[in-house]
């Protein structure tokens, strides 16, 4: 296996920092390797995975490869919490990694021109390798109070299918809050397609009707948790269940003739 690095490398001591970008579809952010010389040969000691939803770090990738989820709630920003460590642990952590002799050789005033370039770039690539989706709005648009339903049929060149988007608006504009791709080979669904895009793909196996599924999501009462999880509780808290229910219907008719208008 290829030892990972980053496709930025900070400092030219006995201990480097590489920085890069990772777009995993259902989770992204900076990751961030701490590398070191051993007997020679370059190792990563360890790698902090600054994710937006499932963040988490590891102890010796090369060697224990001790995983650990970092909690958001009780942490705060992925990011923040990881350049915390490297000014102020970097030696500990380095030693629970198995490399007690490189660990004792850390010098942290030394390394403080890396660790300050490492943070400044860290936080720019955060910035400008962040991945968002915006869609169009959808050919039919049917109010909901705080939210609107857009929907329309998108014909893609290895996919088809149905697309129901929840929409919302914030100050003057509106946003995506999410989106239902439910397509005929790879239906999927977006957390926040305009903010942190977690894309999450459905088992057609488990899942065989994508619209189907979507559908009873909002008549099952889910839409006010899945928009709290994409960050706009404000749009939750004020959905109407009355005025809800009238929408959905509506939006199940549109959305069927629209899947039967298109069948082939």
């Amino acid at each position: 296996m290829a030892r990972e690095r980053g496709d930025v490398i900070i400092g030219d001591g006995s201990i480097k920092f590489g920085l890069e970008y990772r777009d995993l579809l259902n989770d992204q952010g900076v990751c961030l390797h701490a590398l070191g010389d051993v007997d020679g040969e370059e190792v990563e000691l360890l790698r902090f995975d600054c994710f937006d939803h499932e963040p988490h770090y590891h102890y010796g990738p090369e060697k224990r490869n001790t995983r650990l989820m970092l909690d958001k709630t009780t942490e705060g920003d992925p990011l923040d919490w990881t350049l915390k460590q490297l000014n102020e642990r970097l030696p500990e952590m380095v030693r629970r990694a198995g490399y007690d002799e490189l660990a004792d050789s850390i010098d942290i005033d030394g390394l403080q021109d890396a660790l300050a370039e490492t943070e400044a770039t860290a936080k720019q690539m955060s910035v400008d390798g962040r991945r968002t989706v915006m869609h169009d709005r959808g050919d039919v648009i049917i109010e909901a109070g705080p939210v609107r339903f857009g929907i329309e049929f998108r014909e893609l060149m290895n996919d088809r299918g149905v697309a129901i988007h929840v929409l919302g608006d914030l100050g003057s504009e509106e946003y995506e809050l999410l989106t239902f791709d439910c397509f005929e080979r790879a239906p999927h669904y977006h957390y926040g397609p305009r903010a942190k895009n977690q894309r999450l793909y459905l088992d057609m196996t488990t899942t065989p009707d994508p619209l189907d599924w979507a559908l009873n999501l909002f008549k099952g009462g889910k839409l006010a948790a899945m928009l709290d999880r994409a960050g706009y509780s404000d749009h939750a808290a004020r959905l109407n269940p009355a005025v809800l229910a009238e929408s959905v219907a509506e939006v199940e008719k549109v959305a069927n003739e629209m899947q039967a208008a298109n069948a082939k």
